[in-house]
């Protein structure tokens, strides 16, 4: 992975942050996460969840969280298609 590749999702990722920034009636990093499942593609996602599991720099705190929460949710999801198909 490409240190250019990785530093342009974070900036897509932190503008995403941006955007959800100002809604304080909701789970800000929720609906972050679920922007991220629903429109980056398996790729974009594995590669902004490798780069918070090596120290996620430069993502914006909030951001962080929801990378969190999405790298969580596509491993429960991994683990209970594993059990399905097991």
């Amino acid at each position: 992975m490409s240190g250019e590749t990785v530093d342009r999702l974070v900036m897509m990722a932190n503008q995403i942050g941006k955007f959800f920034a100002p809604q304080r009636k909701i789970d800000q990093a929720a609906a972050i996460a679920d922007h991220l499942e629903k429109f980056w593609d398996p790729r974009m996602r594995s590669l902004i969840v490798a780069h918070l599991d090596a120290g996620g720099t430069g993502l914006d705190p909030m951001v962080f969280a929801a990378v969190e929460k999405m790298k969580v949710s596509m491993a429960a999801r991994r683990s209970t298609g594993a059990a399905a198909a097991g």
